[in-house]
């Protein structure tokens, strides 16, 4: 018995030995925890839990040259609501539920009254601290939440939280969207949005907010919130009113084509400024959208443009001159084993002709003679000239995606026998559209070559950052005697060469055609032997007015489908629409007109403006001589001279608002109303003033009020 009372006794002993070592272990750990790790294992479940989280700032607005609003940030809110916040207790919930469900059926329209307040009671009574009340609220809506019940006592008083959200919008939808662009998370940027896109983003603010149940991170506390910096503004160079006419035109002639895609580029002369990019693809159904900014991102083979530079390299290294005589043959002539053709081969060619007169025909054989009698012994040398004017450099635009150009070396694999002849008219190489632009812009700018620039200045608020100053890339591509010479040949190109079409009586255009073969798969020279594989690229670039250039422009329309593909049908009409426009609306690029004398010191009887053949039917019959320089312009106005009548045209242009002012009320009504206007008309008399601006495109069934006196 006493050995049992033993081992009990030990056993009892071992147990509570045990019990008292654990219990040691277990007040050295919570020790070990409070002590040295808790710290740690604080910060940890801080971490879990607590977290600064970004406020976006507003992104900066993109405007046009006028301050047209091109791109914004519209805020969208949402709100949510903390039923139980401490500040509100059980009377005041019961007291002011009612008329805040109230408050917002009435507001949003999409529920009862009952069904609000049912929702409301739930959130409180589950603990919710973070309940959803909607999303994508406008600013007018949320100014309307903040007087509700409860919500007007504010965040911590009244559990009514907010937070911003900002949608980008761009107001007039296509309108140069993909020069303007857009920024999107793991995307890469297109546009001005995501060259300036430093600049317009802002500095982000901070909030610490709390992770809760639901894995639903709410905000906590404004003592430690930083507001975000809102993004600066940009204004860009382009001009709404020229784009849009740019982009109408570009639309229209794609229609009539059924061409793949095109581009149009308007710029400034002297500083390079883009006053209007448009770019449009076809889509699979026939409609037409911006895709892709073919202008800047894609490099073709230009085909006659082309022409230009490679004249200039012959001209200033002292091979040919202007009058020289170039034996261009029947139309065709073989190279090696290729057969170059000139558009009239089937006509007998054009024989032997003047520089000048191969460039304003666009003689594909005079050019390459030229090209390859002049380079022959030392072809890097004619490549080294054209670098010289940096045809082989990048423009180094703000914006990403410029395509590279693509000029080869003598020492290439891909450099044959025929690789002087084809280069001479636009073939084994490729630039883009604005590159083939910035070099004629030079041409018209004396030399001076320019980067194309988008944008004008950075601002913030009311105050101008930075004004972006134009930037010269070459300062003379070559002498000022070349430079005449060539410029008096695209004027001839005009006048009585492949562009013919585009020539008028009011201003003159200088620039070249331009149609190129494009082959839609890679190999080569041998890539032009399937003819279904090879679609045609008709392009135009030049600039006006000739004697006095202001702006230049390029048109390019790539794979028309209806069997017309020449540069002065195709892209031609595109460039007179836009230069017709912009000339209607610079009065700087008009002639004074003389100021009419006083009607009582003149022996000849004052006319009216108005139709040319009546006028001249009247005078001729009261036989008094008339003296005119309207050319095939059927309207004109009339100047009364000491001893005859002088007349000088009035250009009236399909969808632009003609000019009436000075005319009589039958002319003034017949010419309104054909373009489609309603005429109100106060007064008699004379048209003395119009509302609406004389070249201003017009929208079918628009008003115009005319005044006579």
């Amino acid at each position: 018995m006493t050995e049992i009372k033993k081992d009990i006794a030990w056993r009892i002993y071992i147990v509570y030995f045990a019990v008292c070592l654990f219990g040691v272990a277990i007040v050295g750990k919570a020790l070990t925890i409070q002590l040295i790790e808790g710290g740690e294992l604080k910060k940890k479940v801080q971490t879990r839990t607590l977290r600064d989280k970004s406020i976006d700032a507003v992104r900066g607005n993109i405007y046009s040259s006028d301050g047209s609003l091109l791109a914004t940030s519209i805020p969208i809110y949402e709100v949510r609501f903390d039923p139980n916040a401490d500040a509100i207790s059980d009377v005041l919930f019961a007291e002011k539920v009612d008329t805040l469900a109230w408050s917002l059926s009435e507001l949003f329209k999409d529920r009862s009254p009952a069904s609000y307040r049912k929702e409301l009671i739930s959130a409180r009574e589950k603990g919710s601290r973070y309940h959803l009340i909607r999303r994508n609220i406008k600013y007018t809506q949320l100014k309307q939440m903040k007087n509700f019940p409860l919500f007007r006592r504010g965040k911590y008083k009244g559990g009514f939280i907010t937070i911003q959200q900002n949608k980008r919008a761009i107001p007039f939808q296509m309108l140069a969207a993909r020069t303007i662009g857009y920024e999107r998370k793991d995307i890469s940027p297109v546009g001005l949005e995501g060259a300036y896109s430093d600049v317009l983003s802002g500095i982000d603010g901070k909030r610490l907010m709390q992770k809760i149940s639901g894995g639903v991170w709410m905000p906590v506390g404004d003592a430690d919130e930083v507001e975000p910096e809102d993004g600066m503004d940009i204004y860009t160079t382009i001009d709404v009113n020229l784009q849009d006419v740019a982009e109408n035109a570009l639309m229209k002639q794609l229609v009539k084509h059924e061409a793949d895609h095109g581009t149009v580029v308007l710029m400034e002369v002297a500083t390079g400024a883009v006053k209007a990019i448009a770019n449009l693809k076809r889509t699979t159904s026939g409609s037409y959208y911006e895709g892709y900014n073919y202008a800047i991102g894609e490099s073709t083979e230009p085909g006659s443009t082309f022409k230009l530079p490679a004249l200039i390299a012959a001209l200033e290294d002292g091979y040919v001159d202007m009058g020289d005589i170039i034996d261009c043959g029947d139309g065709s002539k073989q190279y090696y084993d290729r057969i170059m053709y000139d558009s009239n081969h089937d006509d007998g060619g054009w024989g032997k002709i003047t520089v000048q007169r191969i460039l304003e025909v666009s003689s594909n054989i005079g050019m390459a003679e030229i090209i390859t009698k002049s380079y022959s012994e030392n072809p890097q040398q004619f490549i080294d000239h054209l670098a010289k004017m940096n045809l082989r450099d990048k423009l180094g635009i703000e914006i990403e995606g410029e395509g590279k150009p693509y000029i080869k070396n003598t020492s290439e694999d891909t450099w044959s026998g025929i690789s002087l002849a084809w280069m001479a008219h636009g073939y084994e190489l490729q630039v883009t559209p604005l590159q083939i632009l910035a070099f004629y812009n030079a041409v018209a700018n004396g030399g001076r070559m320019v980067k194309p620039k988008f944008v004008e200045k950075i601002t913030k608020g009311r105050k101008v950052v930075k004004e972006i100053q134009t930037e010269v890339l070459n300062p003379r591509i070559c002498s000022k005697e070349t430079i005449e010479k060539v410029q008096s040949a695209l004027e001839g190109v005009v006048s009585n060469g492949t562009a013919s079409n585009l020539r008028n009586a009011d201003y003159k255009i200088a620039g070249k055609t331009g149609t190129a073969q494009i082959a839609n798969n890679r190999g080569g020279v041998n890539a032009y032997k399937d003819k279904s594989k090879v679609s045609h690229q008709a392009s135009f670039v030049g600039y006006f007015p000739a004697d006095n250039p202001q702006y230049s422009c390029i048109v390019v329309i790539n794979a028309p489908s209806r069997n017309v593909y020449y540069g002065n049908l195709v892209a031609g009409p595109i460039f007179k629409e836009v230069a017709d426009k912009v000339y209607a609306n610079s009065l700087e690029m008009h002639e004074e007109l003389e100021q009419q004398k006083f009607f009582a010191n003149s022996a000849i009887p004052y006319s009216k403006h108005g139709y040319k053949d009546n006028i001249e039917q009247v005078f001729s019959a009261l036989d008094i001589p008339v003296k005119s320089s309207a050319g095939d312009e059927n309207w004109v106005v009339t100047s009364t001279q000491s001893k005859g009548v002088q007349l000088a045209p009035r250009a009236i242009r399909e969808n632009l608002v003609p000019n009436v002012v000075g005319m009589g009320l039958r002319d003034a009504i017949y010419l309104l109303e054909n373009q489609g206007l309603r005429v109100k008309i106060s007064g008699a008399g004379v048209v003395k003033s119009q509302s609406l601006t004389a070249g201003e495109r017009i929208q079918q069934g628009q008003q115009i009020q005319i005044e006579l006196s």
